[in-house]
């Protein structure tokens, strides 16, 4: 008998059925299923009966999902202990980020974070510059800090995050597929990022095209180059994440040459960092999202 398998046999008892149980656990359907399953069959007993409106206990099922939550509170009692001996009952957690990674990347991580510590305090500075970030980490104005790698000896670093830089185009441009020529990229206005060092990496990748291109507009706000090429006043080059959300209307394929940031979560070297602060980068480590390597 696994904790895993009564903790699906909870989940489908209060929703009733196998999907929602899925979801809420974030596992595949089949993955509870099996579970159930491998229960029943170690119990020798059924505890649920299946049907077209949903699962629901049987009247053994009842009994004994009822020890499965006592069993999740008394490992969860467990945990609460281990956690007050850790220090990790209270506190804060600082964080210094980009704007990109604060949208779509830390509110899962959080989210998860506060399920198991719910008492300790998470706070967001955002930055335009990785500089700053990478400075707050020094000044000891912020704990755990997102950056570009690579990164300084100066902290410890973890990738999360490869993000590909993509070409948008105004929604009257028809394209024959997903990727673009730097023949045809020479016919647009281009918008780009002011910020370092997202205009350096551009400009590097637009030096190897043999034809010669037109940066129109360095802006500041990914949001209001979005809204350019929006407007049809040229082709923006952004990463993928910052362009994110990108508007039905607008084109968006391949730039003719390869060009991707590497994010990664830092924290300086050799200090002495609280249990909250490692307890959160189990957190931002464990999120599903950090998981791909690939663009997002």
């Amino acid at each position: 008998m696994k904790l895993s398998q009564l903790r699906a046999l909870v989940a489908v008892a209060d929703y009733g059925n196998f999907s929602e149980a899925a979801l809420h656990m974030e596992i595949s359907q089949s993955a509870v299923s099996h579970a159930i399953a491998s229960l029943e069959e170690d119990l020798g007993v059924v505890l649920l009966s299946r049907g077209r409106h949903g699962a629901h206990l049987t009247p053994v099922g009842e009994r004994i999902t009822a020890h499965a939550r006592q069993m999740q509170r008394l490992l969860e009692a467990i945990r609460k202990e281990a956690n007050l001996e850790k220090g990790l009952e209270g506190g804060i957690v600082r964080i210094a980020s980009f704007r990109s990674v604060a949208t779509h990347i830390l509110p899962t991580a959080i989210a998860r974070f506060r399920q198991s510590f719910p008492n300790i305090t998470v706070t967001i500075t955002e930055n335009d510059a990785f500089t700053n970030i990478e400075q707050a980490l020094r000044e000891g104005y912020a704990d755990i800090g997102f950056t570009y790698l690579p990164a300084s000896d100066e902290f410890e670093t973890w990738e999360i995050l490869r993000d590909d830089y993509i070409l948008l185009l105004p929604p009257t441009t028809h394209l024959r597929n997903a990727q673009i020529s730097w023949k045809e990229l020479a016919t647009y206005p281009l918008i780009v990022s002011c910020l370092t060092p997202c205009n350096e990496w551009i400009r590097k990748c637009l030096s190897s095209a043999e034809f010669p291109l037109n940066i129109a507009y360095e802006i500041k706000e990914d949001s209001t180059i979005v809204s350019m090429v929006l407007q049809g006043l040229g082709a923006a080059i952004l990463p993928r994440l910052a362009a994110e959300p990108v508007p039905p209307q607008v084109q968006v394929c391949s730039l003719p040459s390869h060009l991707e940031r590497v994010i990664g979560v830092a924290v300086l070297a050799n200090a002495l960092h609280a249990p909250a602060v490692y307890a959160f980068l189990d957190a931002i480590r464990n999120t599903g999202r950090f998981a791909v390597r690939t663009a997002v």
